[in-house]
This record gives C-alpha cells, sequence and structure tokens, in this order.
C-alpha cells in the first residue's frame, strides 16, 4: 500500500509540474495581451479549468489509463512512466520549449508498459495511434480554425475604429480565455486522473476509471493550479511572444480556435496536446497578418521536440523499469 501512495504522490507531483510547464499555454494568450495579470489569469483558468470536471465525460482519462493493457500495469509500470514524463518535463520546461505533457505521460507509460510486457503487445494500440495522429492534427487544425475566425472577424469589424475593435476583444477574450480553459480542463487535466486511475485499477481499488473517487480530480486539479502559479511564465513568454506578437483581437481568434479543437476531440475521447492546439492557432492568428509575422524558426525548434517526446519518454521509462526490476 506504501507503492501506491508513493505512485500517487509521483503522480500529483507531476501534475504539480505540468502547472508551471504545460497550463501556462492556457493563459499565454490573455497575458502577452495584457486582457489580465499574471496572477488573474491563473484564478481565471484554474476556475474553468475544475468546471469542466463537471461538463466533460471522463473519455480522456479512460484513454489514458487503457494505453496499456491492463494485464501488464503494475505500479512498477506506473512509477517508471512518471518518473521519465517528469525528467522531460523539467528538461524542456528549462528550455522554455512548450513540449506536450499529454505526450510525455503518455509516452513514459507507454514505454515502461512495453517494458514489463517484453515486447509491444503491452500496448493498446488503438488507444496511443490515434493521439499520436495528432501530433500532427491539432496544431494543424488550430492553424485553420484560427485563420477563418481571423478573417471572419475582420470582415466584421472591417468598419469599426481600431481602437474600439481593441476595447472590444479585450472584453470577448476573457470568454475566449474561459472557453480555452474549459477545453484545457476537459482534455489535459484528465490525463493525471487516468494515470492513478490505472494505478487504482491495478491494486483493485476500483473496477472502472468511471469509479474514480473524487479525491481525484480535486487533487489534479489543486496541483495542476498551484503549479502554473508558480512557475510557466517561461513557456508563456514563448507561447505569446516569440512565436509571435499578439493583439486582444489576435488572442480572441487563437484562443477560440483552440476551444473549439479541444472540445471537438475531448468529446471523442482522444488526448490531443494543448500545447501543439494552441502553439497552431497562434501562428494560424498571426500568419493572417502575413506570413512573416510568425517566428518560424522557433515553430520548427518546437516541432522537432514534440516528434521526439513519445519516443524518448518511452525508452527512459523502460530503462527505468529494468532498473528497478533489477535491483529490487
Amino acid at each position: 500500500m506504501e507503492y501506491l501512495y508513493i505512485v500517487i504522490v509521483l503522480a500529483l507531483a507531476f501534475d504539480f509540474i505540468n502547472g508551471f510547464h504545460d497550463a501556462a499555454n492556457s493563459i499565454a494568450t490573455v497575458v502577452s495581451t495584457k486582457v489580465l495579470t499574471p496572477f488573474q489569469a491563473v484564478l481565471w483558468a484554474a476556475m474553468f479549468n475544475v468546471l469542466a470536471f463537471w461538463l466533460f465525460e471522463l473519455k480522456v482519462a479512460d484513454t489514458v489509463a487503457k494505453i496499456v493493457k491492463p494485464e501488464f500495469v503494475t505500479l512498477t509500470v506506473v512509477f517508471s512512466g512518471l518518473v521519465a514524463a517528469i525528467l522531460w518535463n523539467l528538461t524542456t520546461w528549462w528550455l522554455g520549449i512548450p513540449s506536450s505533457s499529454s505526450h510525455t505521460l503518455m509516452g513514459g507509460f507507454a514505454g515502461a508498459g512495453i517494458a514489463s510486457a517484453g515486447g509491444f503487445s503491452g500496448v493498446a494500440f488503438d488507444k496511443i495511434l490515434p493521439a499520436m495522429g495528432f501530433i500532427v492534427l491539432a496544431p494543424l487544425i488550430g492553424m485553420i480554425m484560427a485563420i477563418i475566425i481571423n478573417i471572419v472577424t475582420t470582415n466584421i469589424c472591417r468598419r469599426v475604429n481600431p481602437s474600439k475593435v481593441d476595447h472590444i476583444f479585450r472584453k470577448l477574450q476573457l470568454l475566449s480565455s474561459a472557453a480555452y480553459s474549459l477545453g484545457h480542463g476537459g482534455n489535459d487535466a484528465q490525463k493525471v486522473m487516468g494515470i492513478i486511475a490505472a494505478a487504482l485499477v491495478a491494486q483493485g481499488i476500483i473496477g472502472d476509471v468511471k469509479h474514480i473517487p473524487y479525491w481525484v480530480p480535486i487533487a489534479c486539479y489543486t496541483a495542476i493550479g498551484m503549479g502554473t502559479l508558480f512557475g510557466g511564465w517561461r513557456i508563456v513568454k514563448t507561447m505569446g511572444q516569440k512565436i509571435t506578437k499578439l493583439k486582444p483581437f489576435e488572442g480572441f481568434c487563437a484562443e477560440t480556435a483552440g476551444a473549439i479543437t479541444l472540445f471537438g476531440t475531448g468529446s471523442l475521447g482522444i488526448p490531443v496536446s494543448t500545447t501543439h492546439t494552441i502553439t497552431g492557432s497562434i501562428m494560424g492568428a498571426g500568419a493572417v497578418k502575413r506570413l512573416s509575422a510568425v517566428h518560424w524558426g522557433v515553430t520548427i525548434n518546437l516541432v522537432w521536440a514534440w516528434i521526439l517526446t513519445i519516443p524518448v519518454t518511452a525508452i527512459i521509462s523502460a530503462a527505468i523499469f529494468y532498473l528497478i526490476e533489477l535491483f529490487v
């Protein structure tokens, strides 16, 4: 039982690190456009992240929990995956690269599952392959949606005074930020719930993710909110300033596009990366002005991080699993 407690604490530690690494995406645009102060933005995002628990079914959590086939899930598998995910998240956070915490956790869990099974038979490919496909599709959909919303909104506002447009979209960005945070909560905040659920199922404490006790989401949302408050600003700077310069109008378009994408994938139970989604949305919002408005060199570095995340964390977690089995 002590091992289970250690795994749960480690999962919440990952969630905290996820907060200052990844949940910053939920507030990057609204902070960069100075619509809200960082502290106001954290509280605003946290409130709607938590509200998502009652609005979204736990489909994403269910998908994450079943990436490794149940017969190969042990506490050591979960532990190894979490340690690998934490190491990769801390590395990319230190470098200011907004890689996906969702894919970090999935890669770590899958790698340990492969090690446990002695081969790829331990992984449920019907769960992980759609998520891997959305490494490309999520930012692409976000970008296309942002371009469409930007063009439509620009035509609606073409006769309105620019200063009035700025004033209007400062108000509207509160709504778009809230919508994006709901999508973030319904998608990204569920992944650690899924990992804890997998550990509880492995110990026979619950039978399925649907029976997850209420303390799990409460603990997860608290951890991710505290993490955002304590250190997400490296990623905020990359997302809100280095990719393209954002005004409230572009911020609204990016957040709305991201929210639509996350609502769609969340309803399908696909654990997409909110990092990838909002990055693509920001690129789309900036590209409408002119292609040179987007710093494409920065985005290329981000894409490499996205591609490497799952295989690197899978290798690290498999190595950790073998070391634990060898010495314990």
